[in-house]
């Protein structure tokens, strides 16, 4: 139940603020159950942070554990000032940004790069955000290039997986079948006509990651690749007072040469964050026709500027090798599918997004859950990044339009992904100069040329 209630057809009641629209639980929505519970296992991808930061920050548990703590601070911000979508991180992003930020040491060289790299993000959705400049700015970077970012990162997430070293040669068991768990439930064409004839595979579809990550868990402690969790009861106790240490504000703000270095990978950053702006604009779309009874205002530029705020929080309070992304894909198109059941099933869009994050924050405080999940932390991560790596595959190449353009891309997206940022936005501006472009003065494609794919019995 909530104090204010909603007219059938009508945008769901809020309190103004500026370009905000604040909406809070059972005050302006309702506190949805299923979220709740789908939130007490999810929030585990949340946790998954923490081995990135203990190796690439060299954060200790406690102190990576305050940082996590700040970003669910962040992750609660886009329902409570009128954003419709379920935020994340940027997810395909995550492997540019550890390319970026193994050229430094860990500790506070490391950390202070990493300020300068989310400080930019946070000054391109601020300022994207408040001129209305963002769809110009993807607009003008070449098809080939978009294809070739999102398709280097999904190199780098699956490489930095399976590469020698990497997760899959340490826990294979756990992490192959959970893999293939998780893209059998989502993307599998036979499961997805299942889930038409049999309600349970349809309640099953609705959970995302949620199958396959448990399934990978219990199978990883069963042969010994995860140890069995020591779960403790109360509450966590994040290391706050400690984690001043690890901040700027005491170690010192970076020069304007990390500033430099890190403009590549906050733009590849952006480009992919708006990329998943686009998606979440498609889901609301598809909703808002499905349900009558609610007018979804899905406002790009708020969407700028929120992700900016959480950006900025990161920057100067937890600096985030994830970034602040505006949409967790996966459990966004979750969430959108129950929603489109009616009223009944889920009141508004807005209580979906806000019981599920509200309630992922206070599981993190819920040490018996905190201490379940931490042995298995590794393979909650690795499966975001394994299901990111084939989401960005099947993005890239799908919106590729010819054999040059596909050419141009993957070769921009291995080097992205072997070489880092600035070598592949050079990789990819030259070969888009020399090769695809027509004129030296024509800054867009010619007219796109005839797939010469098809079979003669197409």
């Amino acid at each position: 139940m909530q104090f204010y209630k909603r007219k059938d057809g009508e945008e769901q009641p809020y309190w103004p603020a500026g370009p905000f629209k604040v909406r809070l639980p059972f005050v302006h929505y309702r506190w949805e159950t299923a979220e709740m519970f789908q939130a007490l296992i999810m929030f585990v991808v949340s946790l998954g942070m923490i081995p990135l930061l203990e190796k690439y920050l060299g954060l200790p548990y406690d102190v990576a554990l305050a940082y996590v703590t700040v970003c669910g601070i962040g992750f609660m911000l886009p329902a409570l000032l009128g954003v419709p979508y379920v935020p994340g991180w940027i997810t395909p992003g995550i492997p540019v940004v550890l390319l970026f930020l193994g050229d430094y040491e860990p500790g506070p060289e490391a950390i202070q790069a990493l300020f300068a790299l989310q400080f930019l993000v946070f000054v391109i959705f601020l300022v994207l955000g408040i001129t209305r400049l963002g769809s110009t700015l993807v607009r003008i970077i070449p098809n080939s290039m978009k294809g070739g970012i999102i398709i280097g990162a999904g190199i780098a997430a699956l490489i930095g997986e399976i590469d020698t070293g990497g997760r899959l040669a340490n826990t294979p068991i756990s992490l192959v079948i959970g893999s293939l768990v998780c893209l059998y439930l989502m993307f599998s064409v036979s499961f997805r006509s299942l889930t038409d004839r049999v309600p349970l595979a349809r309640k099953i579809v609705n959970y995302g990651m949620v199958p396959g990550m448990l399934i990978a868990i219990f199978i990883g402690i069963a042969v010994g690749e995860y140890s069995m969790p020591d779960i403790r009861f109360g509450i966590t106790q994040p290391a706050f007072s400690e984690m001043w240490n690890y901040l700027p504000f005491h170690l010192g703000f970076p020069d304007a040469k990390v500033f430099m270095l890190a403009i590549p990978t906050a733009v590849i950053a952006y480009i992919i964050a708006f990329g998943d702006i686009i998606v979440g604009q498609s889901l609301m779309q598809r909703a808002d026709e499905l349900r009558p009874d609610e007018k979804i205002e899905n406002n790009i530029d708020r969407v700028h500027l929120v992700t900016a705020l959480r950006n900025a929080l990161h920057a100067f309070f937890a600096p985030y090798p994830g970034l602040a992304g505006p949409i967790w894909t996966a459990v966004a198109a979750t969430m959108a599918e129950r929603y489109k059941y009616g009223r009944h099933a889920m009141e508004s869009i807005y209580s979906g997004g806000g019981t599920f994050w509200i309630t992922g924050f206070l599981a993190l405080f819920m040490l018996p859950l905190v201490t379940f999940f931490q042995p298995v932390l590794p393979i909650a991560l690795s499966l975001t990044l394994v299901l990111t790596g084939y989401i960005c595959l099947m993005v890239g190449f799908e919106q590729l339009n010819n054999n040059t353009e596909r050419g141009i891309a993957g070769t921009m997206g291995v080097v992205l992904a072997v070489y880092g940022a600035g070598w592949g936005l050079a990789a990819g501006a030259v070969l888009y100069i020399l090769v695809e472009r027509t004129h030296i003065l024509k800054f867009t494609s010619a007219k796109p040329e005839q797939d010469d794919t098809a079979t003669p019995t197409e």
